[in-house]
């Protein structure tokens, strides 16, 4: 329903543009034929001419509106608000009108990207001096394309190869994945689908996303593959998760509160043991490494000992500098 009401919106802008100069071109015509011009039905023109009663000038008053006349069968337009005068643009609005339009060019996967470059040539040169290439550079930030990009993916259903920065692993690899959705959680974009690599579905943080080409085949997502459930965030813990006992101090206390804990007491004076399970150990000893000693691994044993001997080693490589 919601769709439908988009695209009936999409069509209805134009047709309002267009209704005040062709009928300032036809005074007099009758409802019934401009109904006919513009494919509506007369119930449909009326409600349009309606609304174009209450458009016009700033100020609002009754000289500042269009006036139409359309009680009988015919309309005719009675005041113009201007809009029989060519558009004319002060530097500051064409300026506008550029960034805008420099923006769509920028946008990867955008559907006409001729009628963009046409709109903006135009206008550039209408805004002549103002808006010099030296005065306005429009460039979309990595995340933003790759957000267009996986989008447009996932619209056209077409596999795309993308190189991931793993945050857990401190790791950057290389994937193709078949999207099935785009979606935003805590303020953050993702990208799910079924990863070839993995052979499984997994889900990609867009502005972890290093590159993404979309190719020329089609998204193969097996049949029994679920989504996501996110009723209690992107990473949900399970059974088969390590279950990791941490100390931490005041400072870090905000991992209680960031992520799914089972337990939490509390440990001394100035901090608390929490228990809580992971997908990947090597999230802990990255966090514990940076931590300067804030966070400690107190189970299970075998991680508490993999993160000594990892921070060994790190400070022999310090003194052999």
């Amino acid at each position: 329903m919601t769709r439908g009401r988009v695209n009936a919106n999409d069509e209805r802008l134009p047709r309002l543009l267009a209704l005040v100069p062709y009928l300032q071109a036809r005074p007099g015509i009758s409802v019934a034929q401009a109904s006919e011009d513009f494919g509506v039905g007369e119930d449909q023109l009326r409600r349009d001419l309606t609304l174009l009663w209450m458009c016009g000038l700033p100020g609002h008053g009754p000289g500042d509106l269009i006036d139409l006349s359309f009680e009988g069968e015919t309309v005719s337009v009675l005041f113009d608000a201007g809009m029989s005068r060519p558009l004319r643009l002060n530097a500051e609005e064409a300026l506008a009108l550029v960034v805008a339009l420099r923006t769509l060019a920028e946008t990867p996967g955008l559907a006409d990207t001729d009628a963009v470059q046409r709109a903006l040539a135009k206008v550039e040169a209408v805004a002549g001096e103002a808006v010099h290439d030296e005065t306005v550079a429009v460039e979309l930030d990595d995340a933003e394309r790759w957000l267009a990009l996986s989008q447009r993916a996932v619209d056209e259903q077409r596999a795309v190869r993308i190189r991931y920065y793993s945050a857990s692993r401190d790791e950057t690899s290389e994937r193709v994945v078949d999207p099935v959705r785009v979606f935003v959680s805590d303020g953050n974009s993702y990208l799910e689908g079924w990863c070839r690599r993995a052979e499984g579905m997994r889900v990609f943080r867009v502005d972890r996303l290093d590159d993404v080409v979309l190719l020329d085949e089609p998204a193969v997502v097996p049949d029994e593959v679920q989504l996501r459930d996110l009723s209690e965030g992107v990473f949900q813990p399970a059974a088969e998760h390590l279950l990791v006992t941490l100390r931490l101090t005041s400072a870090y206390a905000w991992i209680a509160d960031y992520y799914p804990i089972e337990s939490v007491e509390p440990y001394g004076e100035d901090a608390e043991q929490v228990s809580l399970r992971v997908a990947d150990p090597a999230w802990v000893r990255a966090l514990v490494l940076a931590s300067a000693g804030q966070v400690t691994v107190l189970e299970p044993q075998w991680l508490v000992q993999d993160v000594r001997d990892q921070a060994a080693r790190a400070l022999a490589a310090y003194g052999q500098v």
